[in-house]
């Protein structure tokens, strides 16, 4: 039994390993550009105007619509999260909504990390240092070094921004 164990572990490490593989080529294909260190642990999508900077993990993030969408360095996403960068157009020719969709910008800055099951919607900016909680829907602007949470997020804590400028210094050394 245990002999079989051992045979069976290194065939799943290697399967999850070409998962991760197949899955960061389909990225690699569809992103507009991918920088250094790229990793994606779960299953991710991303559309054709993503921009992923540096030292980027993707844990399961889908990013749906056709607006532009900036993944700053060392961003890390949380699993199954969400960024949506087009709306329905509810002011059209129809109702609820008529067939033009409405894209928007997204942008996150540098070093920011959402947290599992995120929705950011169309046309959100999200400031370095940021710290978005599990389970938020964000909208607008959140500041740099905010924590913000809940629907719609709201910025309830600001990080210590000394200490975060240290540890950032560091690391890029």
């Amino acid at each position: 039994m245990i002999k079989l164990l051992s045979c069976l572990i290194p065939i799943k490490i290697l399967r999850i390993k070409f998962r991760q593989f197949c899955n960061s080529i389909q990225i690699l294909f569809t992103a507009k550009s991918i920088g250094k260190n790229f990793y994606c642990g779960k299953f991710s999508t991303v559309n054709k105007n993503t921009i992923i900077k540096n030292n980027v993990k993707l844990n399961g993030l889908h990013i749906s619509g056709s607006g532009k969408v900036v993944l700053g360095n060392y961003f890390v996403a949380g699993f199954d999260s969400q960024i949506i960068s087009d709306s329905h157009n509810y002011e059209g020719d129809d109702i609820p909504y008529d067939k033009t969709v409405i894209s928007k910008d997204i942008e996150i800055g540098d070093f920011v990390w959402i947290g599992a099951k995120v929705i950011i919607l169309p046309g959100t900016k999200i400031g370095e240092g940021a710290i978005i909680q599990a389970g938020a829907v964000v909208h607008g602007e959140i500041p740099a070094f905010a924590i913000a949470g809940g629907n719609p997020a709201k910025v309830f804590k600001y990080r210590n921004i000394e200490h975060f400028l240290a540890l950032k210094e560091k690391k890029l050394k």
